[in-house]
């Protein structure tokens, strides 16, 4: 009977070794006696990238390429090997030949690709990197002697390299497909120009289509968004021994999948894959309007998006051909309209006064650029292109880089952001009309202007005159915080008694928070919310800072910012933000926090890419902070606090990702014997307030564990509370988890990003106790420091959860923090302020 068994065994693994061999991945590397055939496939050993048999969209022709592993290959193939000689069944192969090359053949065993190279070895290898390329190494020390990163199709990858050769002519592109069904090469193709100073262009045919830019030492100056895009930052160009430039891009991250492909229609398209949503985001496209057409105006034109029509002639020139030009054809370009001193020079003209340059700012500057090295100063770039007779226009870029062209300027674009300062070389006599013109026009605007200056300044002089009693009044309430005036304006007669005069040091002088934002600079902007702009900052004694700036047309305002002073100023907790003084001058109100580099809690949650960065037991330890932050406020500081405004914007994390609850302006301190409060102005968002606060203006502290319990669900599920429309029956992510739990499977609800069976009954537990509090009665929701014990399993029975609050949802408001000044029971004169992560 036991030989029996075991004879069964051996057959059954030859058996499935046989499978495995037919239908299953042979590892990473194909030889002589370990082909590949149809539909058999190799994976990197990292499992990132696959090399296999697929057909395009709309095609039976079976053709060898690699994609990104656990990704569909229809949808994104990125290197083909017989795109030119299509398999006509499922009979192909991949294998190593006998001269040592790589070949794809058919059922009848003839080659339809081959590596093609001298290897000067019978053995070699061929095997798939986790960077997608596909190598071939032969002789006894695995020399590299082929790699498909220098034979691409139509998309560029990370660590793939694309180099030109202007002396040799040699140059690695990209090509396009003949079309989505047709891997062929198609009409287009991309790489670098090496002549004159590097740029990446686009050829159609042979002809160029679309250009970059020159090369900037860190940056194309033709590309504005490679600042804000998070991968054309990664972009390099080196210049290498034998004249060869060669252009790079080095991804750190190894979880972003990115690629670049040339479409068949000649659109460079920048990709990443949105782990969320399962599919390929489209960042960046390379030509995005008319004017990304290579030399749409001709030479000497300039083309504006924003303009129509959007192609003018640079000042001191006109369209060559009129009667095109006023039909919108701009190709023949324009003339110069009057001759430049070298030209009158060599002509034997009367000489005249020097040349001179109009400056063009913001602009994508013309192709075919030389390059001056080393220049001093901006002066001395001008001074070398005013002694070449042949120099049209310069270029002075990034305080090192001098561009220079002769002969006609093409392709010049107007930018309304980034670019740089183009200078055209014009006639003196051009330069002194175009003054007088100007001249006229700014003393006409400064008549106009100066008008209207003065009717403005006598308006907020009186303006003025009538409020500055009232904001002298306001600073010396501000810079004293007593007691009786916070309560009296904050409270409603309903503080603590036991609120002593509440002082806050130190208090920072306008100047210093001045000089600490760089006057407050866009750039230094963190975010914006319902109070006003935040803003990152530097104190002198090196101090980072984030400094929260009262807009003068907030909805929130003196209540809220004397409310904030007070409850937070005592406050010292781990989990609580640290607020370290104020500003009180005119019309400035400003506080000034602890900066916390990771923003707020929302921006990983709900983001595709970032929330993998926060895995299940960092979510954990973030829902424990939290929970030690509300216990502290509701019981143990001095000051019982009922926050009223719990969400993921309003959680703020330091460097460690520890949390820290922010934003008291709408908070309340309760007495002793105080259980809850009716109030006439419901604040807070709504998706996060609870029902017996919305709809009657009564709060307490189970205000806030129904704003825990939304929170508690939003970080198992990576989703927002108002994120469910109408094909999941307009319910919110409460009753949406409530449903799953009465159908006990509730596996839908958890984030795919943590779903991991070892964690799987701890998450399940949280969403039990996020059901517990998002429960209709306040009574029936647990108190703060029962929740702290269920979550640590001090209480391991949980009682079943009763059906949560359901509210037909306001989509409009779903995301907005609203205001409300009402009489109980109402719920009308709503206004909307933005909520954002500070």
């Amino acid at each position: 009977m036991g030989l029996g068994n075991c004879e069964f065994a051996v057959a059954l693994l030859l058996f499935l070794s046989c499978v495995c061999s037919v239908y299953g991945d042979a590892g990473d590397t194909i030889t002589t006696s370990q082909p590949i055939k149809d539909p058999e496939a190799i994976v990197s050993s990292g499992n990132k990238f696959k090399l296999g048999f697929f057909s395009p969209v709309n095609s039976t022709y079976r053709y060898v390429g690699i994609w990104y592993s656990n990704i569909s290959a229809e949808t994104q193939v990125l290197w083909v090997a017989n795109r030119n000689t299509s398999i006509n069944d499922s009979s192909g192969m991949m294998t190593i030949s006998e001269d040592g090359n790589l070949v794809v053949l058919n059922g009848q065993g003839e080659v339809l690709w081959s590596s093609n190279v001298l290897i000067g070895f019978n053995q070699s290898t061929a095997q798939l990197t986790d960077d997608g390329n596909l190598v071939i190494k032969a002789g006894p020390n695995g020399n590299l002697v082929w790699q498909s990163f220098q034979h691409p199709t139509d998309t560029y990858l990370p660590k793939m390299r694309l180099s030109a050769n202007a002396r040799t002519g040699n140059k690695i592109l990209v090509t396009s497909w003949r079309s989505s069904s047709d891997p062929s090469v198609g009409n287009f193709s991309a790489g670098v120009n090496p002549l004159g100073i590097p740029e990446f262009f686009i050829w159609n045919n042979g002809h160029p289509f679309w250009r970059s830019g020159p090369w900037g030492g860190q940056n194309f100056i033709g590309i504005p968004g490679m600042y804000t895009s998070p991968y054309l930052q990664g972009f390099s160009v080196q210049e290498e021994a034998d004249g060869t430039f060669t252009l790079s891009l080095n991804i750190q991250d190894p979880v972003i999948r990115a690629r670049y492909v040339l479409t068949s229609h000649g659109r460079l398209t920048e990709q990443y894959w949105d782990y969320g949503k399962g599919g390929w985001e489209f960042t960046w496209e390379a030509q995005s309007t008319d004017c990304d057409i290579y030399g749409k105006c001709g030479p000497f034109g300039s083309c504006d998006a924003q303009n129509s029509p959007i192609c003018t002639c640079l000042k001191g020139f006109v369209a060559k051909n009129k009667g095109e030009w006023n039909k919108g054809i701009w190709t023949s370009g324009c003339v110069r309209t009057t001759t430049l001193q070298c030209d009158r020079i060599q002509n034997g003209s009367e000489v005249g006064k020097e040349d001179g340059f109009m400056k063009l700012e913001m602009m994508k500057v013309p192709t075919f650029a030389d390059y001056w090295s080393n220049p001093s100063s901006e002066q001395e770039c001008k001074d070398e292109c005013l002694r070449n007779c042949s120099c049209v226009a310069y270029s002075f870029y990034n305080g090192n880089m001098c561009m220079a062209w002769t002969g006609n300027l093409i392709d010049i674009q107007k930018f309304s952001e980034g670019g740089t300062d183009l200078n055209i070389r014009l006639a003196y006599t051009e330069l002194v009309a175009d003054n007088k013109r100007n001249m006229k026009v700014i003393i006409s605007m400064s008549v106009i202007v100066g008008v209207i200056a003065i009717c403005i300044c006598v308006f907020f002089y009186w303006k003025w005159m009538a409020t500055h009693r009232e904001r002298n009044l306001i600073s010396e309430e501000t810079l004293s915080f007593k007691t009786r005036e916070a309560q009296e304006t904050v409270f409603d007669g309903n503080s603590p008694q036991n609120v002593k005069e509440v002082k806050l040091e130190p208090l920072f002088k306008l100047q210093i928070l001045e000089t600490a934002t760089n006057n407050f600079d866009i750039s230094k902007k963190l975010g914006q919310g319902g109070f006003g702009a935040v803003y990152w900052g530097k104190l002198p004694d090196g101090q980072e800072i984030a400094v929260k700036r009262l807009s003068r047309t907030s909805g929130q305002g003196r209540e809220e910012f004397m409310n904030e002073v007070v409850v937070i100023s005592k406050l010292q907790h781990r989990n609580l933000v640290r607020l370290l003084g104020c500003c009180v001058e005119g019309e400035e109100m400003m506080l000034v926090y602890e900066y916390l580099p990771n923003k707020s809690l929302d921006a990983f949650l709900f983001d595709s890419l970032r929330k993998r960065q926060i895995d299940w037991e960092r979510r954990f330890d973030i829902i424990n902070g939290i929970c030690r932050g509300l216990l502290y406020l509701h019981r143990d500081s001095r000051l019982r606090i009922i926050h009223r405004d719990l969400k993921p914007s309003n959680i703020l994390l330091d460097r460690e990702l520890n949390p820290k609850i922010s934003d008291f302006g709408m908070a309340r301190i309760f007495c002793g014997n105080e259980d809850q409060v009716n109030t006439s102005r419901v604040v807070g968002t709504y998706g996060y307030m609870s029902p017996e606060y919305l709809i009657k203006g009564r709060f307490s502290e189970k205000s806030d564990v129904f704003s825990f319990g939304v929170l508690l669900l939003e970080i198992v599920s990576g989703r927002r509370n108002s994120s469910f429309y109408d094909n999941e029956h307009s319910l919110s992510l409460i009753g949406y988890a409530f449903e799953l739990w009465k159908e006990r499977d509730i596996t839908a609800v958890v984030d795919p990003a943590i779903s991991d069976p070892c964690f799987q009954v701890e998450i399940f537990r949280c969403i039990h106790i996020g059901l517990l509090c998002v429960q209709e009665l306040a009574k029936d929701r647990p108190a703060v420091s029962t929740i702290t014990s269920m979550l640590n399993s001090e209480i391991v029975d949980l009682p079943p959860p009763k059906k949560p609050a359901f509210f037909e949802r306001q989509s409009s408001l779903d995301t907005e923090s609203i205001t409300q000044n009402q009489e109980i029971n109402s719920i009308n004169n709503v206004t909307i302020s933005d909520v954002n992560g500070r």
